[in-house]
Parts: structure tokens; sequence; C-alpha cells
């Protein structure tokens, strides 16, 4: 007999999800690392009505986020660890991105139908705001992305890494946290590359040096140890997809390694992972051409591009890891 549990299970997941979203933007657990604390004396510290304020904080304790007693909520194990701001584990920075992702995610038969994204997304047309506003949503979630790498890769004996279309280069600063000696440059288009100065020194890491180009047209103007596309070639049309991987290639050194990151990777029978198939459906939303193309296409660009050893590997975020190595020879 078929029943509908299934589909219960994906109806309930939505709002426990908006829940959280709405616990990261108050800034919630933030709040409780002090401590335990009555709705009283959150929603005077957050501004809000606390009995209004009180029903999200049962939601997110009946989900296992608090923990409540005689009405004073604290951080659960996992909110102490991952949604807490102060914590060296946040996971959370991401609140205001996902906001836009998942409105875009409620266009998906709106896009099918018109043919076109109905929530469009294009780099190479936004302003000096948007590009500024983009980039510092992004920037939480690339600190955290560097730190990631920087445990998934030795970087002992790299001098030199560029950033390939990393918004506003904040993977450099995680990265660079744990392997301070690097060299570190952003490559990014003129809009973003703009704003980057900006906000890398709020990060602490002026030195960066940010320089214009596409990837999709030319390689960096030098040439790097390692070089980093996270997210971006995801977001390109096939043909640019493969030159990026290409110039990308061309603006390392001999011997240099290329590290392809992203959550819009899919398995040859496009059926995994969760985060590369559903991703893809954002895509359709957001972007003209961008997709999230099979393992068999990211090895054949890389081969073609001249590295070898290529492997994929999973980062603790799910998302995919490509990595590959250039023959020692120069371009």
């Amino acid at each position: 007999m078929v029943d509908s549990d299934r589909i219960d299970r994906l109806i309930a997941a939505v709002p426990h999800a908006l829940a959280l979203r709405a616990g990261l933007d108050l800034g919630i657990f933030t709040r409780l690392a002090g401590g335990a604390a009555t709705a009283d004396n959150l929603g005077a510290a957050l501004e809000v009505d606390p009995d209004r304020l009180s029903r999200l904080l049962y939601a997110l304790a009946s989900i296992g986020l608090l923990d409540v007693e005689d009405g004073k909520f604290r951080n659960g194990a996992e909110a102490a660890a991952f949604l807490d701001a102060t914590s060296p584990t946040y996971r959370g920075g991401d609140h205001a991105l996902l906001r836009e992702l998942w409105e875009a995610d409620l266009k998906t038969a709106d896009s099918l139908r018109q043919n076109r994204p109905a929530a469009l997304h294009d780099f190479s047309e936004a302003g000096p705001e948007e590009a500024a506003a983009f980039s510092r949503m992004l920037a939480p979630g690339g600190v955290i992305f560097g730190r990631q790498l920087a445990e998934a890769i030795d970087l002992s004996a790299v001098g030199s890494v560029i950033d390939i279309g990393g918004g506003a280069g904040a993977i450099l600063v995680g990265l660079r946290e744990r392997w301070p000696h690097i060299a570190a440059t952003l490559m990014e288009l003129p809009t973003v590359a703009a704003v980057a100065p900006k906000i890398l020194a709020e990060y602490g890491a002026g030195d960066v040096v940010v320089e214009e180009g596409d990837i999709t047209v030319a390689p960096s103007a030098g040439r790097h140890d390692l070089a980093i596309l996270k997210a971006v070639v995801q977001v390109l049309p096939p043909d640019q997809a493969r030159s990026s991987i290409l110039n990308a290639a061309r603006s390392l050194k001999p011997g240099g390694e290329i590290a392809i990151a992203g959550s819009g990777v899919v398995d040859d029978d496009r059926l995994g992972p969760p985060e590369g198939v559903f991703l893809n459906l954002t895509f359709l939303n957001l972007y003209r051409h961008g997709e999230s193309y099979t393992e068999a296409q990211y090895r054949q660009w890389m081969t073609e591009a001249g590295f070898r050893d290529i492997s994929r590997s999973r980062l603790a975020d799910g998302s995919t890891l490509f990595r590959g190595r250039l023959a020692d020879r120069s371009w």
C-alpha cells in the first residue's frame, strides 16, 4: 500500500528550515551564547515583542535547536557549535544568501513556463551597490570554505594562491588563518574588484592583491602555485566553463594545482548528490546558462587543460572539491 509519508516529510521540513533562518536573521543563537534568557530578556535585547518572539523560541526548541526550562531558553549543542556567530565553527553566516536562494527556488515553475530565469542574477551587469551587497552576503561562507580548504590541502609548500571569481576574496581570509605565509591574489570582474579591497580590509586582509579580469577570456597576469575556483564553473555556459578551466591552468606555474569547488556538481547519472541536483533547479531561476555539470564533464575539461591526478572529494559543508596538478612544464 502506498502512503503519503514521504510527501508529508518533505512538506514538514520547510517550516523547520524557515524557523532556523528567522533565528539566524534575528541573531537569537548569538544572543544566547552568554547563557539562558527568557523571551522577555531576548525581546528587549532584540527590540521585538516578547510574546510574539516566544512563538519562534518554542518552535526552535521543538526541533532541538534550543533547550527550554522554566521559561528560560538556551542554545542546544548544535546551535552552540554552529549557529552562534562567536563560535569558530559557525555555519550560519549564509543566512542572508539563503533568503535570496530560497526566494528564487519558489519561482522554478515560473522560470520553466517563461523559458527564462525568473530571478535573474547577472554578475556582469551588477552596479557598485549591488556588487558590494552580494559580495558581503558571500563573505561569511567564503571564510568558512577557506578554513575547510586549508584543512583539506597541505599548503606548506605553496607560495602564491589566486582566488578566481571569489567575490570579495573572503576564501583567502579563511585559508590564510592556517597558512599565513601565502601571497594571495583575487581575480574578479571589474565591478566586484572595485568593492573587494574595502571588504577585505574589514577582514584584516588589506594585503591581498586585487586583479581585474575575466577568467573566461584570459588568464591572470601572474603565475601562481594554486588556483581556486569556488562556485564559478557552475554559473557559466559549457563553452565558458571550459575556457575558465583552461585559463586557470594558464594562470599556474609548472606543477601548479587547481582546486575547483562548489555544490553545483552531479554524478554522471544526475541523481545525486542532493546538493547538486537541487541547486540545478536554483540555477534555472538565477542564471541564463549555469548548471550543475557532471563529474565526467569536469574531468574532461580538466584533462584538456593539462591537469593530471584528478581527484574528487567531498568537503564538510557537502560541496564537491576537484583537484588536479599540471605537468611540470610551462604553457
